[in-house]
């Protein structure tokens, strides 16, 4: 093994999923066969799985293997990844956090490096997907998730969790909170520079996906919540102009009735009525929602690089790896 090479540590949270993983695993050999430039080591992070783990998965490539205390979910379960990761990488380093389901096809692994290197490795790069292989049906629900995530935050997202982090950057990525809750969306709120690579999307080797209905909602709220600054504002502003429409609508209907001689329906007190029902909920929204805001900026706690100790009950590495 040549450790003169740039060392590329590959993180995949799994969970179950032990037969896409060996057929990932065999394909980043075969990739790292067919190059010179880097040397790839793995980081398997085991996500409370309870089926039985094969053998083999210790022995295709330089892999250690984190098993977790219980399952927290696939974002948490990258940044433990992350975070330990973190401890073992030098200065020329990269990190790529990627799926072990064939989702992201080990192929794109080259460019995805070589466009980060064109970055003198001072960017994270994603994968942004050209082409996926979902249903219509979780197609339209991810186009919906991306319009309302710019709709809510102001901010575009066109990529998942495939990417590419410079160990320099990785340094700084590991102290933001956010990715605990949402890895690309706490990038994009950290302002850390990165940039991106179309490239398709890759079919899942075996099984069913686990991104139903539901963990679609889930991811893509988690996504929105870590804008909950910006999200707040744009409350403000939704319920103070619907507060002043209301109010006028009110003001309107009262001249009308007070200082002309138009008649007015029987029914315009109602509409005055339920106007300012209106009203008082838009204040209380605005109200609960920025108390919310202002008590989650008193809550300062220092970062820490080192918390995902606290998930890990074991550690698993084979002969190969290069981690101490």
């Amino acid at each position: 093994m040549q450790l003169s090479r740039p060392q590329v540590y590959c993180v995949i949270p799994v969970f179950n999923d032990w037969d896409s993983l060996l057929i990932l695993l065999t394909q980043i050999a075969e990739v790292q066969a067919q190059n010179d430039t880097y040397t790839f080591s793995v980081v398997v992070v085991d996500d409370g799985s309870f089926e039985e783990r094969p053998d083999r998965v210790l022995s295709i490539l330089p892999l250690t293997l984190l098993t977790l205390k219980r399952n927290v979910g696939h974002q948490r379960a990258i940044a433990v990844g992350l975070q330990f990761t973190n401890q073992k990488v030098a200065e020329s380093d990269y990190v790529i956090v990627m799926d072990g389901d064939g989702e992201d096809p080990p192929e794109h692994l080259i460019p995805l490096l070589e466009k980060a290197r064109m970055a003198n490795d001072r960017k994270i790069i994603f994968a942004a997907r050209n082409k996926r292989q979902e249903s219509r049906f979780f197609k339209l629900g991810y186009i919906v998730y991306k319009y309302l995530f710019y709709s809510l935050t102001g901010q575009k997202i066109s990529f998942g969790n495939f990417s590419v982090i410079p160990a320099p950057i990785l340094k700084k990525v590991v102290y933001v909170d956010a990715i605990w809750n949402h890895y690309s969306g706490g990038i994009l709120q950290s302002k850390i520079p990165h940039d991106k690579v179309v490239l398709d999307r890759g079919k899942r080797y075996k099984g069913q996906s686990k991104m139903n209905v539901s963990a679609l909602v889930l991811h893509g709220l988690s996504s929105i919540a870590v804008y909950f600054d910006q999200l707040s504002l744009r409350i403000l502003r939704f319920c103070t102009a619907g507060f002043i429409l209301c109010a006028t609508g009110i003001a309107y209907i009262l001249y009308q009735k007070l200082f002309t001689d138009n008649a007015i329906p029987g029914w315009a007190s109602s509409l005055i009525l339920i106007i300012g029902v209106i009203m008082v909920q838009l204040f209380s929204v605005t109200l609960v929602t920025m108390l919310l805001q202002l008590s989650s900026r008193k809550k300062v706690q220092p970062p820490n690089d080192l918390l995902y100790q606290q998930f890990i009950l074991s550690e698993t590495a084979n002969e190969e790896t290069i981690f101490p």
